[in-house]
């Protein structure tokens, strides 16, 4: 098995083969009319949207490494509308707020797509559905809030509950118990993505600098500036999109915790897909707060990732979430208890990567510079679900930086309501104790096993002091 950080994605297009023609690292002092931060989704989005908007525009941006070679390259891939939100939607932004975030996120599960085809960008896109299994008894009401509130806003239809027969019929997992569906949901090969989204800014004409790490960010309402180590870009307008890394941005260290996901992937394996019946393409998870999420590629593998990895302390990522052998291997066993038929079969890979936490558990964008004020805008805290997300945020991103007053610029989710997270250390040592507790009562409720009331006790901190755990 190979483990490192980048993992099968970006192995599969051939490493930095795939994402051709390095760009140059900044040098000198630059001026743009838009700043883009992060050559991730959510940056490339917005420079895309951007140029489409404003032909005109000088957008340049930077990136740290290599666009696309983070989080959003070595991802699991789910095109995910947010339609299993909607409780907490409805909660942070009443009953018309939450539709609107719902039907644009529906709609960008399908404008992912769209790109893909236009710029024909061959990046395994198939709209196979999201399928939200339980696979314990405690985990059988959890789909409740979602089902509840889509039946009261009048969209019943962008979910069907399956039994235990139906649900098998999809993917014959022996734990699974029954499920949610929600058709509005896709799988990519995320680095193919990535590297077709920076093809296709770099065409169109975006300024991308790789290998050009911001040093210093100051954002504000007059200018955002960013010094690297052989240059400075400053522009009116910003976009800030660097995932986990804001954490590293003054007015974002209380806005969003960093944590670590880790995956492995099978060798090819589409005799046991057909024997479980796994031909639709669905992307699944459990209904866990520490998820396990899953999916197949077109020649026959089974991706499964898990959301249980570690909290970061402090501001500085440094590799910590990347490889970790330990997680890695309770990752497989974790996939093999789903899938018994695996045994004697090969995982091929293990990578692991950061995600970008909010409070909420909802992504969020967020006004720069004092008192809230100027045109420097970050794009944060997709909490696992960024793929199909990230376009929407993107999009909306791309006319704030443009001071446009459109539909996008009016998303709920700009400038919500302010949530925290403590400081450090408190932020680490609370997160890492609850992390433990979540992790012990969900191993329990698989198991059969009553919870002990500590647990319960320690689980149940997140949502008295204001911050949502689970989906």
């Amino acid at each position: 098995m190979r483990h490192d950080a980048h993992g099968y994605w970006i192995a599969e297009v051939g490493g930095d083969a795939g994402f051709p023609e390095r760009q140059p690292s900044l040098d000198g002092d630059v001026r743009a009319d838009i700043l883009v931060l992060g050559g991730g989704y959510t940056g490339m989005w917005a420079a895309w949207h951007a140029r489409r908007l404003a032909p005109e525009a000088r957008i340049v941006l930077l990136e740290a490494e290599r666009c696309g070679h983070g989080p959003s390259g070595r991802n699991g891939g789910f095109v995910n509308s947010m339609w299993f939100s909607l409780p907490t939607l409805r909660l942070r932004f009443g009953d018309q707020g939450a539709l609107a975030v719902a039907r644009a996120a529906a709609d960008s599960v399908a404008e992912v797509g769209h790109f893909c085809e236009e710029e024909s960008v061959d990046a395994w896109y198939r709209r196979g559905g999201y399928l939200q299994v339980s696979a314990a008894p405690a985990q059988d009401s959890v789909r409740g809030g979602a089902v509840a509130a889509a039946n009261e806003l009048g969209v019943a239809d962008v979910v069907e509950v399956l039994d235990e027969a139906a649900t098998r019929a999809r993917c014959d997992s022996p734990v699974f118990r029954s499920a949610a569906f929600y058709a509005d949901a896709a799988t990519v090969h995320p680095a193919r993505l990535a590297a077709g989204l920076r093809a296709a800014i770099i065409e169109a004409g975006v300024e991308v600098h790789e290998h050009s790490p911001g040093r210093r960010v100051r954002p504000g309402s007059g200018e955002t500036v960013v010094e690297t180590e052989h240059g400075r870009l400053s522009a009116p307008a910003a976009v800030l999109a660097t995932g986990a890394a804001l954490l590293g941005v003054r007015p974002l260290r209380h806005a969003l915790t960093a944590t670590s996901s880790h995956m492995v992937i099978t060798e090819p394996v589409p005799d046991l897909l057909e024997e479980i019946g796994w031909s639709g393409g669905e992307c699944i998870t459990d209904s866990r707060a520490m998820i396990h999420y899953f999916r197949t590629t077109p020649d026959g593998r089974i991706a499964f990732g898990w959301g249980g990895g570690s909290i970061v302390a402090g501001a500085r990522l440094g590799g910590k979430t990347d490889v970790d052998p330990s997680l890695a291997r309770q990752v497989e066993a974790h996939m093999r208890r789903f899938f018994p038929g695996l045994e004697g079969r090969a995982v091929t890979y293990a990578w692991g990567g950061p995600i970008d936490v909010s409070p909420t558990h909802l992504p969020v964008i967020r006004s720069l510079g004092p008192r809230g004020g100027g045109r420097a805008f970050a794009g944060y805290g997709y909490t696992g679900n960024g793929v199909g997300p990230s376009q929407m945020i993107g999009r909306s991103l791309a006319s704030l930086a443009l001071g446009r007053s459109d539909e996008p610029s009016r998303l709920a989710l700009i400038d919500p309501p302010p949530a925290r997270v403590p400081p450090e250390p408190f932020r680490y040592a609370g997160g890492t104790a609850i992390r433990r507790a979540v992790l012990r009562k969900e191993r329990l409720e698989e198991e059969g096993r009553s919870v002990d009331p500590l647990t319960r006790a320690v689980c149940g901190i997140p949502e008295r002091i204001g911050i949502h755990i689970g989906r």
